[in-house]
């Protein structure tokens, strides 16, 4: 039996009609690589792992974030909204009250109470299949103009996306460029995020699942935040958006006339985000 019909016990426990749809992975939770803490130790906030992979702590958040969300997620209705997959969404633990609904897997899956919906999955797979290239064929395409001089891995995520783990510095210098017109002509869309090369289908987005959770929910106010290209639809399907000072959106100078740009840059950046929520939802 599908999932979906468990949803209106869900709803029926969300705690107001502001829905907050954060990305994660540098947005809100940080990789030791990527806290640009930028200041002498001594002056460091105190982190909290929020996440262990492998026996190692892999992301972290400041305490004082920490607080925050928490104190979020007993005044909103927090949806963590990620590229990443539900095996991979699974390995973090986010403080305060468990959500309710999360996506993972770039809209993909809409998770209810920790289960993904399978009404709603299907609904995604009937339109990749009308709307763009088949992944296969992007594979082929990766398998056939990558070497590993410079790819560490080749990655397919949940059936619905690829990815690949490269050496960014020995990126070939026009690949990216070319690999991404290609795959515009197909459907796809091509991001370039950390160590990490992305091809998603243009139809799997973020914003529709967020647009299907706040349905339910029955939310007025949507709330925003993300780093990436990949967050560029969500950002600019809510209400109110926020982006950091770093990423791809920064890097580019994107905007948008409902979005706030902040200075702060890794994982302060996560802790003015949520600081930003908690007013929005309040006034």
């Amino acid at each position: 039996m599908s999932t979906s019909t468990s949803t209106s016990t869900s709803t029926s426990t969300s705690r107001g009609k502001t829905l907050v749809a954060s990305d994660l992975d540098r947005t809100l939770i940080y990789s030791t690589a990527a806290l640009a803490l930028g200041m002498p130790d001594a002056q460091a906030p105190r982190l909290l792992c929020v996440e262990v992979h492998e026996s190692k702590p892999l992301s972290y958040m400041t305490e004082d974030a920490a607080e925050l969300l928490a104190r979020l997620t007993a005044e909103t209705v927090f949806v963590p909204t990620t590229t990443r997959t539900r095996k991979q969404y699974q390995r973090i633990q986010l403080p305060g009250t468990a959500p309710a609904y999360a996506i993972c897997a770039n809209g993909g899956h809409i998770l209810v109470d920790g289960v993904s919906d399978r009404d709603w999955h299907e609904s995604v797979l009937r339109r990749l299949g009308d709307e763009c290239a088949p992944l296969s064929e992007i594979r082929a395409y990766l398998t056939a103009t990558t070497d590993l001089s410079w790819v560490r891995k080749h990655r397919v995520a949940e059936d619905l996306f690829a990815y690949l783990v490269v050496e960014r510095e020995r990126l070939p210098e026009d690949w990216l460029d070319r690999f991404g017109g290609w795959a515009g002509e197909r459907g796809w869309t091509v991001s370039l995020q950390g160590r990490k090369v992305y091809a998603v289908p243009k139809p799997l987005t973020k914003s529709a699942a967020v647009r299907e959770v706040a349905r339910r929910t029955g939310a007025t106010l949507t709330l925003a935040a993300g780093d990436s290209l990949l967050d560029a639809d969500l950002l600019l399907a809510a209400d109110r958006a926020w982006r950091p000072g770093h990423g791809e959106l920064a890097d580019s100078d994107w905007t948008a006339p409902h979005l706030d740009v902040l200075a702060e840059r890794g994982v302060a950046a996560g802790e003015e985000i949520l600081r930003r929520f908690r007013a929005a939802a309040a006034s």
